[in-house]
């Protein structure tokens, strides 16, 4: 129970009407969970606007409402809020209602294209096995210290952060590794959070069906970096242009981290195989389970997120080496038969180019490469083409198929990353529109010492068709397939 006038504290308010000094039970804005004495915050959204339901929260009893114009018709036992934003004052009410947790925590927002759910996770990792209670929110999932909740979002919303930030708290937390989506940023799920520090990873094509353009997704990530304190750090990957972009005007302590340009931060790759990754950080060695450039980058990122939090140099070495690879990030087992299934998250151009040139790093030249992929429906179109041109330039052969369409047409999706195959390359393609008949097809092509890379889902569990979800795992399936060919 939190009086109003409180948890309204650091709001923009444009008028009210009724009261502020009421006790409120809990915030919602999601009609439906709506109960007596909450406060309802009304959200335009993407899929519906919550000035929508005001009647049917007031029914249920509300005792307060923000929102961003107050009905002709109101009702005398309710407190109206104008505001300018009702996010922005989701986000202030949620921090001041849990009585900003993450101000009592070590919370490390991690930004970019590809490499924040490795990185976060792994962090976690570290942190944990190092002694120091942690949290982690990323795409996989949710930890309080050892409890492990399922994720729905890369960044939930501003209240769920808020209600798990301060279970963290009351569980004796120190740390939290974040996270934090262009989505996430834009919709203000991390305004009014205090971050000790922020990574940046690289950015490259994605998202831009949201965002417009990349100038747009570009200084939306900023806003991470522009809104640190001088007592945060920022944490950048300087081979990436992008990341110096990120540190203008940036207020906190600067560090970079880099393999190919000077930086705070220096990697050196001197072994890359299929078993692991030999990296040298400055001055010291490290051997990591952990394959290809992409992850020597994420292992610079953490190694120096790990220093900037005070953790030993020599501890923080010794825990890196023993980190275990993220489910569905270039996820490997190799069958009875000889042949290396690879399940990876890769759906982006960059993301599939540099998992595929990793591959191909390693590999003897003497085996064929066979890539399953597809795109995402309601998504970014324009990169469709781009992913599969990659995939068909970077493999012996290549099968399109399913993704999520989610509402989209199936075949519609593959005919545009079609469109991406030169035509020197259309006797290696071949479309197989059911994913699970996709992978099946990928197993009878290979032969002993085959690859398999099946790339786009990654951790999923899940496939979307028409709206609605079955369960499907990539990992699962190949490793069937697999296991049933030896047999």
């Amino acid at each position: 129970m939190r009086n109003l006038k409180d948890l309204l504290f650091g709001v923009t308010i444009i008028s009210v009407k009724g009261t502020t000094d009421c006790d409120i039970n809990t915030i919602q804005f999601d009609s439906r969970k709506t109960a007596p004495r909450d406060l309802f915050v009304a959200i335009k959204g993407t899929q519906s606007d919550g000035h929508s339901y005001l009647d049917q929260v007031i029914e249920n009893g509300v005792r307060a409402v923000i929102c961003e114009s107050i009905p002709e018709k109101i009702s005398e036992s309710v407190t109206y809020i104008k505001t300018d934003s009702s996010q922005k004052a989701l986000a202030v009410v949620a921090s001041n209602f849990f009585d900003h947790p993450s101000k009592k925590l070590k919370l490390v927002g991690i930004t970019g294209t590809n490499g924040k759910t490795t990185t976060a996770s792994l962090l976690y990792q570290l942190f944990q096995k190092n002694g120091t209670p942690s949290g982690l929110i990323s795409t996989v999932k949710v930890c309080v210290g050892d409890k492990a909740y399922g994720a729905t979002h890369t960044t939930p919303d501003v209240l769920t952060i808020n209600e798990v930030l301060d279970e963290m708290v009351q569980s004796g937390l120190t740390h939290c590794f974040m996270e934090v989506s262009s989505h996430g940023i834009d919709q203000d799920r991390i305004t009014g959070l205090h971050f000790e520090g922020a990574v940046f990873t690289n950015l490259t094509h994605d998202h831009l069906d949201y965002h417009g353009d990349f100038s747009t997704y570009r200084n939306i990530k900023k806003r991470l970096f522009d809104n640190l304190t001088k007592d945060a750090f920022a944490l950048v990957n300087s081979d990436d242009k992008n990341g110096l972009f990120m540190i203008q005007n940036c207020r906190g302590k600067v560090a970079t981290y880099a393999l190919k340009s000077a930086a705070d931060f220096k990697g050196k790759i001197i072994e890359n195989q299929l078993t692991g990754l030999l990296l040298k950080i400055n001055n010291a060695e490290l051997w990591s389970q952990l394959i290809g450039s992409f992850n020597a980058y994420n292992l610079l990122a953490i190694y120096g997120t790990a220093i900037l939090l005070k953790m030993d140099s020599l501890e923080a070495l010794k825990g890196i080496s023993g980190l275990q690879s993220v489910t569905g990030r270039f996820q490997y087992f190799i069958s009875p038969n000889h042949i290396t299934a690879i399940v990876d998250y890769a759906h982006t151009p960059d993301a599939l180019k540099n998992v595929l040139e990793t591959i191909n790093a390693i590999r003897t030249k003497n085996e064929a490469l066979i890539t399953v992929v597809g795109c995402g429906g309601d998504r970014d179109r324009a990169k469709r083409p781009k992913m599969a041109h990659i995939a068909t330039s970077l493999s012996d052969k290549v099968i399109l198929t399913n993704d999520n369409p989610r509402t989209e047409v199936p075949e519609l999706i593959i005919e545009e990353m079609e469109a991406g195959v030169s035509p020197v390359h259309y006797k290696k393609t071949v479309c197989v529109l059911d994913r699970k008949q996709a992978i099946k097809t990928a197993v009878q092509l290979a032969q002993s010492g085959d690859i398999i890379l099946i790339a786009g889902k990654g951790h999923e569990t899940y496939q979307e068709i028409n709206g609605e979800r079955f369960d499907f795992n990539d990992f699962e399936t190949v490793h069937h397939f697999l296991n049933q060919a030896a047999s």
